[in-house]
């Protein structure tokens, strides 16, 4: 079972940058996407950026173009994901996700199709 956690979230200023970790454990499966994806309040669940771990395949929405990258440290089971330049619309609680494709297949589009995800990170930018 594949278990995923979140953290480095928290408040900051607009124009600011934040780091975002998510801890993976138990992924055995030989290739994962791997995904960031985040809800702003009152609105609708938003994919950000997707990785594979096998390097095939990577997604970079429009928010997320330019001001976000995600990394993947194997050695340490770890996914990042570095924002830049935040401003109030980057406001939302972020979820990292995980979904095997061992045996092919795309990432899905919505978070919801994934097989795994953490229990999501807040992110507040502020003055």
């Amino acid at each position: 079972q594949v278990q995923l956690s979140e953290s480095g979230g928290g408040e900051v200023q607009h124009g600011g940058s934040l780091r975002l970790s998510c801890a993976v454990s138990g992924a055995t499966a030989k290739n994962y996407c791997m995904g960031w994806f985040r809800q702003p309040p009152a609105k609708e669940l938003e994919r950000l950026i997707v990785i594979k771990t096998d390097g095939t395949h990577e997604y970079i929405g429009s928010a997320a173009y330019g001001r976000f990258t995600i990394s993947h440290d194997s050695s340490q089971n770890l996914l990042f994901l570095q924002m830049s330049r935040l401003n109030f619309d980057d406001t939302a609680m972020y979820y990292c996700a995980a979904h095997d494709v061992s045996r092919g297949g795309d990432c899905p589009t919505s978070m919801y199709d994934w097989q795994y995800r953490g229990q999501g990170t807040q992110v507040t930018v502020s003055w």
